[in-house]
């Protein structure tokens, strides 16, 4: 299952769900998103060729994260750009999530491991506005 969470015709995220299954390849992100998420199903022998990454700059003015949850469960409560609360959703082991937008805070409902994913370089806290709610 794929969920694209939007707000004023804005995507503020793309969950993808353990239970996830398709074949073959796809994508769920445009393509001029800085943080390209997607999927692949591919049956065993298949090959993907050996290659290089070409450079190419690229210039980042958003950050953008995707978290893998290893383990455990998290309430994630969604924002506009203007601190509202929107809504939230409850992502479990085996769930991935890009953070394409708007703002996201988290509360661990189990014991939790998550992997994080997001564009570099790192800057610290000089990337974002903390908030209270």
């Amino acid at each position: 299952m794929i969920e694209r969470i939007e707000h004023n015709s804005v995507l503020l995220a793309i969950i993808i769900r353990a239970n996830y299954k398709e074949e073959g390849i796809a994508f769920f992100t445009p393509g001029d998103f800085s943080q390209q998420l997607g999927y692949m199903n591919r049956s065993k022998g298949y090959v993907i060729e050996p290659h290089v990454h070409k450079i190419v700059e690229r210039k980042v003015t958003l950050t953008q994260e995707v978290l893998y949850i290893k383990t455990g469960k998290v309430l994630i409560n969604f924002y506009d750009n203007d601190q509202q609360y929107l809504e939230n959703r409850i992502l479990e082991k085996g769930d991935v999530i890009l953070l394409a937008s708007g703002g996201h805070g988290f509360e661990m409902l189990d014991d939790t491991e998550m992997i994080e994913i997001k564009q570099g370089p790192y800057i610290g806290d000089e990337d974002k506005v903390r908030f209270k709610v």
